[in-house]
């Protein structure tokens, strides 16, 4: 179970992080609503409408819904766009990785490499599935998984990734 602790700095947070002053510990029924609150104070990924769908340590499922906006236009139009893919691996697997650390709320992570392949074309909700492999004093690894639901309703895979995060704790 994860456990996310009252941080013991005054004001919880680490001098330079730019997280909202109100997403704290104190904020949070759960983690998933914490996480949730991250990510709608965060202007890109609130921007996306990225929602958390379930959070567990070491993992993490996050959804972005299918919106034209994010597509491609003219060759591939109505195609999800791969930054958005890419972006959704690296944000599923960072934060499956912080959900790993003795202190998640005051600790942070950065990508420092990710490799992302692309399978196949999506066209609706993206969803992305990450499991942790391994977090060491200063690096952590996840591996993601991005399904996208087909026009016979099935998921199917479309993107798969692999992110190496530097661990500030």
């Amino acid at each position: 179970m994860l456990v996310l602790r009252k941080p013991t700095r005054p004001g919880g947070l680490l001098p330079g992080d730019r997280t909202s002053e109100r997403m704290t510990a104190f904020d949070a029924d759960d983690v998933q609503t914490f996480i949730q609150s991250y990510v709608d104070d965060h202007g890109f990924l609130s921007f996306l409408d990225l929602s958390v769908e379930q959070v567990a340590d070491g993992e993490m499922t996050l959804r972005i819904p299918y919106h034209e906006k994010l597509t491609n236009h003219g060759a591939g139009e109505g195609n999800v766009h791969g930054g958005i893919a890419a972006t959704i691996i690296d944000t599923a697997g960072g934060l499956a990785v912080r959900t790993t650390l003795d202190e998640p709320v005051s600790a942070g992570v950065a990508t420092i490499d990710l490799n992302v392949s692309y399978l196949r074309p999506a066209r609706g909700d993206l969803v992305a599935e990450a499991d942790v492999i391994r977090v060491g004093s200063t690096v952590g690894v996840a591996e993601v998984t991005v399904t996208c639901e087909n026009d016979e309703g099935e998921q199917e895979e479309v993107a798969v990734g692999r992110g190496s995060f530097r661990v500030f704790q």
